[in-house]
């Protein structure tokens, strides 16, 4: 993870609601509220850079919600700290590729060895194909 990133404290920032998982679990599913939803909200963030959240709101843009929140559900465990804590991990990893900087492509032109490879192949399958005509 980025180094810059976990050592902002988004702690504050973050809004975390429990419910009822959904699913077969039998009794325990049934009387626990151990589903968590952590909410974020992108354009109200003070830690945020205005450059880091116009990034986030294109990355991120199917993510978000209509109002910019960022919303990560986890239920995927029976405890509710858990959930908790693999709903952060997941945070901090949406946060990391959304603010990845994009490498440009470096265009490059095929080798000599590649240019030939795909004429032989050409002629290749060219001469099976004439070798199946009928000629009366």
């Amino acid at each position: 993870m980025d180094k810059d990133l976990t050592s902002r404290d988004f702690t504050k920032e973050l809004t975390f609601s429990a419910k009822r998982s959904s699913g077969a679990g039998g009794q325990n599913v049934n009387k626990v509220n151990s589903k968590v939803e952590l909410r974020f909200s992108v354009q109200d963030s003070t830690i945020l850079t205005n450059r880091e959240k116009e990034l986030l709101r294109s990355r991120l843009a199917a993510k978000l919600t209509h109002k910019g929140e960022l919303i990560i559900e986890a239920e995927t465990e029976r405890s509710q700290l858990r959930n908790k804590e693999q709903a952060v991990k997941r945070f901090y990893n949406m946060l990391e590729w959304g603010l990845r900087p994009v490498k440009k492509r470096v265009p490059t032109k095929p080798s000599k060895a590649s240019k030939k490879r795909r004429l032989d192949a050409k002629k290749k399958h060219s001469e099976k194909k004439s070798r199946r005509k009928n000629d009366f």
